[in-house]
């Protein structure tokens, strides 16, 4: 039984639970001539949950940890002699996976008996053959071993599937016999239901504090293990980036973070001020009929792809800075550069910044304005020094979300920036950011273990916590203006 149905079978038995705890409340009240303490729709809401809700908490669960108990199991059927040389046994595992899954594929098709698979075990060249059917190649080197390993992986797993599914149904059938079974007038239904309910909404405002938890935990733990093959001190203060992959790499992390913060201060430089421009005309100077166009029109800029930004850093304004501006001055020859990124990334942001300010200077009171006005201000005397300060503590918030998204960008620098680390004070050299070189790293045919690929969670890490700070460092502005306002 695949996953979905046993998930629609469970909903259908909850929908089922419903219409019978209905019933078995009206039935109850009107045999015993009592009246029902909830609305008769909360019996069934009663039932329908606790038909579904532990039944579907028993499948997350059994999901989350049938993997890894399998995968220990199998793990300790393969011998270190199996393992290929520089190799580890996850790679192995892989194998075994790839191989159990298509032997699975001919199984379900019906074209290879148990029979067949146990002598397929013995025949490798058979096995090749037929595995190369459902779109499973393997290579000469996979060993008799990882073939019996799959076998054994392809067997647990089924039947663990099928104890899983009658688990599943089980629960589900015993939680609805029983809370039919306790339908009666006096039961508080909607206090259950309203539990339940309850209990979701916490779950639901918990989602966020978890993941925040597991990246930082993931982070951490990767890390860690970095900085046990690569010393902590050469990664923070060294000024060289030259990743090697086979021994004697440099992974300096200066480089990067300077290119991150450059590209992040030209985009701030070109969106902060448009920005703010755009929406205080849009709230203090602009009519009904423009503002109910031009601000639309703004936001479409939030909504393009950052691909397509991209590609016109790429073919438009790498291009025309190179021609017009780098080359003539002399100070560079290349279409990719920092000023390329940031003036793209600039006029990404523009929409973040505008539209969010023009909504808090809304938000400042009118009766402020009319202040300012009776005193004698004239309207620009009263922006500049009643709504600005006023809404300043949001105009930073504003301003921190912009530089959260530039930091954080990786197709327009990876377009318009270029990929090379150095530590230069040109505009118009090629540099490249710590979210280009984390996806650089992960990318392609290498060890996960090695220093290489760890360094990109090392890099997540430290980019974390850097933009960790510039929160902490806003929050203390916008509290301490906040205060002098309010």
């Amino acid at each position: 039984m695949t996953l979905g149905i046993l998930v629609l079978i469970v909903l259908g038995l909850a929908a089922i639970g419903y219409f019978m705890g209905r019933q078995r409340a009206l039935k109850t009240s009107e045999r015993d001539g009592r009246k029902l303490h909830s609305l008769v729709g909360y019996y069934g809401q009663s039932v329908a949950l606790f038909t579904a809700v532990p039944a579907l908490f028993l499948l997350a669960a059994w999901l989350f940890l049938q993997p890894v108990v399998i995968e220990n199991s199998i793990s300790d059927m393969i011998p270190e002699a199996s393992v290929p040389a520089g190799g580890a046994k996850s790679l192995v595992m892989v194998d075994v996976r790839r191989i159990a899954d298509g032997l699975g594929l001919l199984a379900a098709q019906g074209g290879v008996s148990e029979a067949d698979l146990s002598d397929m075990r013995a025949d490798l060249t058979n096995v090749r053959t037929r595995l190369a059917t459902v779109g499973v190649a393997l290579g000469s080197d996979v060993s008799p071993v990882v073939f019996k390993a799959a076998k054994a992986y392809r067997d647990i797993d089924t039947a663990a599937t099928l104890a899983r599914d009658i688990a599943v149904l089980v629960v589900a059938l015993g939680f609805a016999l029983w809370s039919w079974a306790r339908i009666s007038p006096s039961l508080r239904a909607r206090n259950v239901s309203e539990t339940f309910v309850t209990a979701l909404l916490m779950g639901s405002s918990l989602v966020a504090i978890l993941t925040t938890v597991g990246i930082v935990g993931s982070l951490l733990f990767e890390s860690i293990s970095f900085f046990k093959m690569y010393p902590a001190s050469k990664f923070f203060l060294s000024t060289t980036w030259n990743p090697q992959f086979r021994g004697g790499s440099d992974l300096g992390f200066l480089p990067l973070l300077w290119g991150t913060l450059y590209v992040s201060f030209v985009a701030l430089l070109v969106a902060v001020p448009i920005g703010l421009m755009i929406a205080i005309y849009l709230a203090e100077y602009a009519g009904g009929t423009l503002r109910s166009f031009a601000k639309p029109a703004i936001e479409v800029l939030a909504g393009i792809p950052t691909i397509v930004y991209g590609l016109f850093a790429l073919i438009t304004v790498g291009p025309f800075l190179r021609d017009w501006i780098a080359q003539p001055l002399g100070l560079g020859s290349s279409s990719s550069s920092v000023m390329t990124a940031g003036l793209v990334m600039g006029i990404m942001l523009i929409p973040f910044i505008s539209s969010l300010s023009d909504d808090i200077i809304n938000a400042v009171p009118q009766s402020m304005r009319d202040g300012s006005y009776g005193l004698g201000a004239t309207q620009s005397e009263t922006i500049k020094q009643v709504i600005l300060p006023a809404a300043l503590p949001g105009i930073v918030g504003a301003f921190l979300l912009a530089a959260s998204r530039a930091i954080g960008e990786t197709m327009i620098v990876v377009m318009g920036a270029g990929a090379a680390a150095r530590l230069d004070l040109n505009p118009f050299e090629a540099m490249t950011t710590v979210t280009v070189k984390i996806v650089s790293q992960l990318t392609g045919d290498t060890e996960f273990a090695s220093p290489e690929t760890l360094v990109a969670f090392a890099l997540g890490l430290t980019l974390f916590v850097f933009t960790l700070a510039l929160n902490i460092v806003a929050l203390y502005i916008v509290r301490k203006y906040r205060e002098q306002y309010e």
